[in-house]
């Protein structure tokens, strides 16, 4: 019996969203010492970003930060507030 490609992409997919999650869990600790878990808003707010500007970096979440960093200018206005607070 073949696997699926709807399967395995649903499985990528899955993966790829588990880690932008670690990602956001990060983002609160921006500026900070300590890693704050990230809330349903930030999460929310800057997934969109990281698929759109630095899903060549996943699952590397310290690379998926600096990306983010990087690309400051052309965050969303929702996820830019993160960066910002």
């Amino acid at each position: 019996m073949k696997a699926t490609s709807s399967g395995s992409s649903a499985t990528t997919l899955r993966a790829g969203l588990a880690l932008v999650l670690g990602l956001l869990l990060e983002l609160s600790a921006i500026g900070s010492a300590r890693a704050d878990i990230a809330t349903p808003e930030q999460k929310r707010a800057c997934t969109p970003d990281v698929y759109r500007l630095c899903a060549g970096e996943i699952p590397n979440v310290r690379a998926i930060t600096a990306c983010l960093r990087r690309q400051k200018a052309s965050l969303s206005e929702a996820c830019r507030a993160v960066f910002e607070q």
